[in-house]
């Protein structure tokens, strides 16, 4: 491949550069399938060559797009020089996307099974368009598994609809408009994509098939117009000036060692250039040794895996080899220095890194990303679910990581949060031994959702705990006519009036306000049998070690579960949700007769 294929042919200071399309959805409703229906429609309608394989990303020249598109697009309406696609489909690479400002995607295509409707991934997908105000149409894809579809290869959409049956229009209309819905769910407004006049205060769906190719033609018109319409002035760069992108991944290399492959969406780079990447640590200075591209797709079966090259502009993805880039960070920003003041190209490298930093607390979870930009969506989900940081940084799980998770204050803090990253096995050991609870997902709301059942249950152990050790509110009456014997110890049938009498505990008489233990409830039988406990509505007879019927007790007496002043503050302040509607009414009662001896009774 030329240096002509990989350089903008404009010289001039000023030119268009390619829009950066970024594919998202859930998983199986056929992001890859449709990259890969684009793309290989692409070679088949270009030429030999004609599309560039980029680093992580396809660039689809305008001729070429035409050619697909149709009549839907004609070349001469258009400055933009194509569409370049980013390979790497889901929300991982468009978190790690990231530009001054936000995301890297100038656009994006949300692919939505048109028999699934929204899945997590969607709505977490969605999110991230919000979040980042990236513009976005929808795919609703698979058209043609809806049944009685007659397939029409490659035709825009609207003509291949016209032509179904009734039947298969009214389904087709139907899971459409239930997406159509879902959107509006989620705050957008909606319609297909023939019907939006406001394309940037609605969005539109196409209808597609990503293994027809029925509708692929309109999702390009689509992404062509609106990047012509609305984003021409975002798309003016300074091709002669430093280069300027994002790390995709960072990779091992044979032959290069560790190398980046990057997003450029600014100037352009050279062989030798001078550049500051974004570090673990601190920015790296190096100088760029290779700049890798893999060969043209027409000849992607020949040996070589990639060819050198001396330059790349805007938009294009690239794989640099460049010493020290061991701590290099996919979603760090990537700089070339030019004829600019080094110094001043590190600060605003570090600038950009500290844009993402997380703020942490003293007391909190640790988190890990694969990426910058996750790590950030990430810090974004634990904040609104009100969950503290103690650390939060990009990559796998490791011993040190337990380590810090270890020394929480908080039992519940004791926890490392890790989305799309592996635990190294000696980390697990160690967390094993440490009790540090692991929790790994690859969609950040589902992972929040984790540690929130987590959190809930030990919360619901720590009351249940508390509410076994703790004396609970009953009150109960002895019953006329029901005394069984007087004392050593007495025993009398009794109703339960509210909340639960348990074996072992102290009862008492209220006189006036003043409460007085008259003995210890020693058993409980209910129809000949030992129980352990009475629930309210229940009658039983109890064995109250103590009293004498006739002296300290008599029948129709009202007696209490004595209720020590600590247990009652922590029923009345912490517990009082947990415990039955009956038992807080007796609680209430018990607290006011208190109360109106001691008014702070219990506070």
């Amino acid at each position: 491949m030329s240096d002509s294929d990989t350089t903008p042919t404009d010289t001039s200071a000023d030119a268009l550069r390619t829009p950066i399309v970024a594919v998202l959805g859930h998983v199986d409703h056929g992001k890859t399938s449709l990259l890969d229906k684009i793309r290989g429609s692409a070679v088949i309608e270009g030429e030999a060559g004609a599309i560039t394989q980029h680093i992580g990303a396809t660039a689809v020249p305008l001729d070429v797009v035409s050619d697909m598109a149709g009549e839907l697009v004609d070349p001469d309406d258009f400055d933009l020089p194509g569409l370049l696609f980013i390979d790497t489909p889901g929300h991982h690479s468009f978190t790690t996307l990231r530009s001054r400002g936000g995301a890297l995607a100038d656009i994006a295509v949300l692919v939505v099974d048109v028999n699934d409707g929204f899945q997590p991934q969607t709505l977490e997908a969605i999110n991230i368009l919000q979040n980042t105000q990236t513009p976005f149409i929808v795919a609703a894809n698979k058209v043609d598994t809806v049944p009685g579809w007659n397939p029409n290869e490659d035709s825009p959409i609207k003509p291949s609809y016209d032509a179904q049956s009734d039947r298969v229009r009214g389904d087709v209309d139907d899971r459409l408009y239930s997406i159509i819905g879902e959107l509006s769910d989620q705050g957008f407004s909606a319609d297909m994509y023939w019907r939006v006049q406001d394309f940037q205060n609605n969005i539109g769906v196409v209808p597609v098939s990503a293994m027809t190719g029925e509708g692929v033609p309109d999702l390009l018109a689509v992404m062509m117009g609106l990047s012509q319409r609305y984003m021409k002035e975002e798309m003016a760069i300074d091709v002669d000036g430093p280069g300027v992108g994002t790390v995709l991944e960072v990779k091992e290399e044979r032959g290069f060692g560790t190398t980046v492959d990057i997003v450029l969406y600014d100037g352009t780079i050279h062989e030798d250039d001078t550049i500051v990447v974004g570090g673990e640590n601190k920015p790296i200075v190096t100088d760029v040794r290779a700049l890798l591209q893999p060969r043209p797709l027409a000849e992607i079966r020949t040996e070589s895996r990639f060819e050198q090259v001396d330059s790349v502009g805007a938009a294009a993805g690239i794989k640099v080899a460049a010493p020290d880039l061991d701590e290099a960070m996919a979603g760090a920003p990537i700089r070339v220095v030019g004829d600019r003041d080094l110094d001043a190209v590190i600060e605003e490298v570090r600038a950009e890194l500290a844009e993402v930093a997380v703020d942490t607390e003293e007391d909190g979870v640790v988190v890990k990303a694969d990426t910058l930009g996750s790590l950030e969506a990430m810090a974004d989900a634990l904040s609104e679910a009100e969950i503290p940081i103690v650390r939060a940084e990009v990559g796998d799980i490791a011993p040190r990581d337990v380590a810090v998770a270890s020394t929480a204050e908080d039992e519940l803090h004791r926890a490392i949060l890790g989305f799309n990253v592996d635990v190294l096995g000696d980390a697990e050991d160690r967390a094993d031994v440490e009790d540090v609870k692991i929790y790994t997902d690859d969609v950040i709301y589902q992972l929040v959702e984790e540690y929130d059942t987590f959190v809930e249950d030990q919360r619901q152990s720590q009351q249940d705990t508390v509410l076994e050790n703790i004396a609970r509110p009953a009150r109960f009456q002895i019953l006329d006519d029901h005394t069984f014997r007087q004392n050593d110890p007495a025993v009398v049938g009794v109703e339960i009036l509210s909340g639960t009498v348990k074996k072992n505990q102290h009862v008492v008489k209220f006189d006036g306000n003043d409460a007085k233990r008259v003995g210890e409830l020693k058993g409980i039988q209910e129809q000949g049998e030992d129980v352990d406990e009475a629930r309210a509505g229940n009658r039983v007879s109890v064995a109250i070690d103590g009293p004498t019927v006739g002296r300290q007790i008599v029948e129709g007496d009202e007696l209490w579960i004595e209720l020590p002043e600590k247990h009652a503050k922590i029923l009345e302040q912490e517990l009082k949700e947990e415990i039955p509607m009956d038992e807080r009414e007796a609680l209430s009662m018990y607290l006011e007769k208190q109360r109106k001896r001691d008014p702070f009774w219990g506070k």
